[in-house]
C-alpha cells in the first residue's frame, strides 16, 4: 500500500501543515524576525489543522466513541494525562533536553497579556493538538508500521518495534525529549490497552490543558 493513499493522507495531512508552519516560524526566526513578531503564525496555524481536521471529520472511523468502556478507564486515561504534565515541567535537566525552544509569550510590549491569543493557545494546545497528534503518531503510524492496512490493525495487537520506534519519534519530535518519550509510551499504552484513540486523545488533551494553565500562571513562556 502507498503511503499516500487516502486513508493515510487524511491523517498525515493535518500533521504535515503543522509541521510546516513550524518550519516557516523557525525560518522566519532565522531571517531575524522577533519572536513576538511570528505569535499570530500560530493563529493560522492551528486555523488550518482545526479546518483540515473537521473537513475530513468523516474519514476517521477510529474517533467513533467508544460504548461499554467502564469508569476505570477514564480514570486511568486522566490520571496518565496529569502524570505526563508532571513529568513534562520536571524532567528539564540538560541532558533531557534538546536544541532550544523560544516559546510563546502571548504579552505585548508593555508586559500585558494578550488574551486573544492565550485563549488560542490554550484551545489549540488543549483540543486541536491533540487529535490531530494521535490521529497521527498512535492512530497512523503505530499501527501502520505494524501493517501498510493500518485501519485493520487492533491496537493491542501492535508490535514491540511498532511501539518503540512510535515513543522514540514522539520524543524526538520535542524540545524535551525525555519527558516526550514517557509521554508517548503513556499514551501508545493507552491506545493499547483501551481499544479506544479517544483515550490518548483526552490524556493527551488533560496534559496540554493543564501545562497551558500552569505556563499562564507562572510565567514560564518557554514551556510553549
Amino acid at each position: 500500500m502507498m503511503i499516500f493513499d487516502r486513508d493515510n493522507f487524511y491523517r498525515i495531512a493535518p500533521f504535515a501543515a503543522y509541521v510546516f508552519f513550524m518550519l516557516v516560524e523557525d525560518a522566519l526566526l532565522a531571517f531575524g524576525w522577533d519572536a513576538n513578531d511570528v505569535r499570530l503564525l500560530y493563529v493560522i496555524k492551528i486555523t488550518v489543522v482545526a479546518s483540515l481536521l473537521w473537513l475530513w471529520r468523516n474519514a476517521y472511523s477510529e474517533l467513533r466513541w467508544p460504548t461499554g468502556k467502564n469508569w476505570r478507564t477514564w480514570v486511568i486515561t486522566i490520571t496518565a494525562g496529569i502524570v505526563v504534565f508532571v513529568a513534562w515541567i520536571n524532567l528539564t535537566a540538560d541532558w533531557m533536553v534538546m536544541g532550544e525552544s523560544v516559546g510563546f509569550d502571548p504579552r505585548d510590549g508593555d508586559a500585558q497579556m494578550d488574551w486573544f491569543l492565550v485563549i488560542v493557545r490554550l484551545l489549540g494546545a488543549a483540543l486541536v493538538v491533540p487529535l490531530m497528534e494521535e490521529l497521527f503518531w498512535r492512530s497512523f503510524l503505530m499501527r501502520w508500521i505494524a501493517h501498510p492496512h493500518f485501519l485493520s490493525v487492533n491496537p493491542a495487537q501492535v508490535g514491540f518495534k511498532a511501539f518503540c520506534i512510535t515513543a522514540v519519534l514522539f520524543a524526538v519530535a520535542h524540545s524535551l525529549w525525555f519527558a516526550g518519550l514517557l509521554a508517548g509510551i503513556a499514551y501508545n499504552l493507552l491506545y493499547m490497552r483501551s481499544n479506544t484513540l479517544w483515550s490518548p486523545i483526552i490524556a493527551h488533551a488533560v496534559t496540554n490543558a493543564i501545562l497551558g494553565v500552569w505556563i499562564v500562571l507562572t510565567g514560564n513562556w518557554g514551556f510553549w
